[in-house]
């Protein structure tokens, strides 16, 4: 991967994540905790898909710096 596609996909996880963080900490959230004891699913996939981004972001960048 390019290093510009790489740090784009590195911050499009780091959003997901702020964002997921963000969802789970949301009144939807403290509700769906009352009756379930977990967050919602969209803050759930928000967190799970921006960790599985930010790592193939990194995984870019490493494999692009060392070609």
């Amino acid at each position: 991967m390019d290093k510009t596609i790489s740090l784009a996909v590195l911050a499009g996880g780091i959003l997901l994540v702020i964002f997921g963080v963000n969802a789970s900490n949301s009144f939807s959230s403290d509700i769906s905790r009352v009756f379930t004891d977990a967050p919602t699913d969209k803050a759930i996939w928000m967190l799970v898909g921006g960790a599985v981004v930010t790592i193939i972001g990194l995984a870019g960048l490493v494999r692009g710096s060392r070609n």
